[in-house]
């Protein structure tokens, strides 16, 4: 059995934050119906970015967020809306929605508009601000709170614009954040018989984030700025060095590191240097050492320095994204996985992180809908209940 078998969750969500955390709780076993909007065409992202052969309303970028959910369209702002969402509510273990912080309120999905169909129900609500102060009805996205909590000003070169992360990653950290938080808040609600509000914004997760470099600021005042080559604010070397055909990451993060770092590929004379004898004196002579590393390793490709120092020393290639996702390493780890498609059978995506004796579910993204019938029939509702629905476009 998979670790969240038998439990529900409705997933008022579009884009990537509530997506990819009940991306999380589906591929463990949790059953995701995700509600979405007819009328509007559903989520978004069904019509954002390649895809065309996968069929109308679909999307690479859909599949890559929402594999095994179910799709059940409905109008949460009609009346009959309103009341297949409590039936469905009152069935569920938790709620999952990722819209405007104002927005949970209008439309019903807060807990104590909820309880009185499931008590033990747990509503997670993502948001750009937060659900209450001056910010709750701003729109926001990844790359604001990037730029606002210092990510841009820490990442680039001194000399250069300052620079986002090349993925939406407060995006992903603020799903698995509030899929942490939920499956907690089940737990204690089915022992309980109480559920509760979960309020967990995109700003206050991108401002977590900073750990340690905030602990630094907050209690010593120092402020991490951009170092060349993507180097460790405080040990060296630990940044990118040139090779003879690209760039070599690595992170000889200690004395005994650095020492054999010199030994395997042949410069133990920089290792007896009174400059890079000690970390404190490689810090302080970083700009020497970057220039006689980088003269040393661009005698040879990255693939040979790796194959002397990988296992060794701490380091890594820098890959482009064909290499990283055709390397061998990654395959060897069954990283990608294949998805029968109905339009496209050998269907490609990136496999959950989590390893486990039981197989992760392998279902693709649902069409619009595909289980609104289905999941109707479940609550009660008779054919002709569920046609009339269609008629009204309740669904």
């Amino acid at each position: 059995m998979l670790p969240l078998e038998g439990v529900r969750v409705i997933a008022v969500e579009h884009y990537a934050a509530g997506p990819y955390g009940t991306l999380q709780l589906a591929d463990l076993g949790a059953e995701v119906i995700k509600i979405e909007n007819r009328a509007h065409k559903g989520d978004p992202i069904r019509q954002m970015g390649p895809g065309g052969d996968l069929g109308n309303l679909d999307s690479l970028s859909f599949q890559a967020f929402n594999r095994n959910k179910r799709s059940l369209t409905l109008d949460l702002k009609s009346d009959q809306g309103k009341e297949i969402f409590g039936k469905l509510v009152s069935t569920a273990d938790a709620l999952l929605c990722n819209l405007r912080g104002d927005q949970p309120e209008k439309l019903g999905l807060t807990y104590s508009q909820l309880k009185s169909h499931n008590p033990k129900i747990v509503c997670g609500l993502i948001s750009a601000y937060g659900r209450d102060g001056p910010r709750r009805d701003w729109p926001g996205f990844d790359y604001l709170m990037q730029a606002e909590t210092g990510y841009l000003y820490m990442s680039g070169e001194p000399d250069g614009p300052p620079a986002r992360m090349g993925l939406a990653l407060i995006d992903h950290l603020t799903g698995l954040t509030t899929s942490l938080a939920l499956v907690s808040s089940v737990m204690k609600a089915r022992e309980t018989g109480e559920g509760r509000d979960i309020d967990v914004s995109l700003f206050d997760v991108a401002a977590h984030q900073l750990n340690y470099v905030g602990a630094w600021y907050l209690n010593e005042g120092i402020e991490t700025s951009r170092s060349p080559r993507s180097a460790h604010p405080m040990v060296t070397p630990s940044q990118l060095f040139k090779t003879g055909d690209g760039w070599l990451f690595v992170m000889a993060q200690s004395d005994q590191f650095w020492t054999i770092f010199c030994e395997r590929i042949g410069a133990q004379e920089l290792a007896g240097r009174e400059e890079f004898k000690t970390g404190q004196a490689r810090r302080e002579n970083r700009d020497l050492l970057t220039e006689m590393l980088d003269a040393h390793l661009s005698t040879q490709p990255t693939a040979h320095w790796m194959a002397i120092l990988g296992g060794n020393v701490p380091c890594a290639p820098v890959y482009g994204l064909a290499d990283a996702l055709e390397n061998p390493f990654l395959l060897d780890r069954a990283g990608v996985v294949t998805t029968a498609h109905p339009n496209r059978p050998d269907l490609k995506n990136v496999q959950s992180p989590v390893r486990m004796m039981d197989p992760i579910p392998n279902q693709p993204g649902p069409c619009l809908g595909a289980d609104t019938d289905d999941i109707l029939r479940e609550l009660g509702y008779d054919d002709a209940a569920i046609q009339n629905f269609r008629q009204i476009g309740t669904t």
